[in-house]
């Protein structure tokens, strides 16, 4: 009931972040991996965004994980000749829900292509992880996704 509650409150959040975010260029979405579920970003500038998880991890029994980064795009890396194909990388945390929670620092690195006559994205990411409680260990995790972008 715990685990139930809890992504309850993070899908309340994440639909409360959409109704604000929709002006602020906000996507939402899905992400297939370590971990699967829900995936959002919400552009600050023109090249920094906060990206945020809220998904089912495959560690151990499996669990709900949270996560935040703030990444930085570059755009001018790789040239498509249609739509936009900014390399990204990033900072941020996780936090994975369970009976011995555990908490870390990511660098999330990848690519994320926007496509030119639709309101969508696919994305693909490798993500370092160092592992803080209960105790210090590293960990990889990343996978592939699409958000549909509200204006």
């Amino acid at each position: 009931m715990k685990k139930i509650s809890c992504l309850i409150f993070t899908l309340v959040i994440l639909f409360q972040l959409s109704l604000v975010g929709q002006d602020k260029n906000f996507g939402l979405g899905i992400i297939l991996g370590e971990p699967t579920g829900i995936s959002a970003k919400l552009w600050t500038s023109g090249v920094n965004a906060f990206d945020f998880g809220a998904a089912w991890s495959f560690r151990g029994e499996g669990h709900l994980l949270l996560q935040a980064d703030y990444v930085w795009h570059m755009f001018h890396l790789i040239s498509v000749s249609s739509g936009r194909l900014p390399f990204y990388i990033g900072i941020g945390g996780r936090v994975i829900l369970s009976d011995d929670p555990l908490v870390g620092a990511r660098v999330p690195v990848g690519l994320d292509y926007f496509f030119a006559d639709a309101p969508v994205d696919i994305f693909i990411e490798i993500v370092p992880i160092l592992d803080l409680v209960p105790s210090t260990d590293f960990d990889l995790g990343g996978g592939i996704g699409a958000r549909f972008w509200f204006d």
